[in-house]
């Protein structure tokens, strides 16, 4: 029997895409936006490199509450339905 992922391999298999609403833990409390894009390479952003991948993207998230965009891993998001 294949052995199961670990909670954290597991919790980056989370696949979103353009246009999902996504919710994620911030330092102000629970924040909530929409995806405007998927990176699956290496971006360069606000002056740091976040490391992307096929296998591990970065979400790009837009603010519904302000125009605060900010990237994300899928590990820390939730699907808002």
């Amino acid at each position: 029997m294949p052995a199961k992922p670990s909670k954290r391999r597991a919790a980056s298999l989370k696949r979103f895409k353009v246009g999902d609403h996504v919710s994620w833990n911030s330092e102000a409390g629970r924040v909530s936006g929409r995806i405007i894009r998927v990176h699956t390479g290496d971006v360069n952003y606000k002056g740091y490199i976040h490391h992307a991948s096929e296998d591990e993207p970065q979400y790009e998230i837009k603010s519904d509450k302000t125009d605060h965009v900010a990237l994300h891993k899928g590990a820390v998001l939730r699907l808002i339905r």
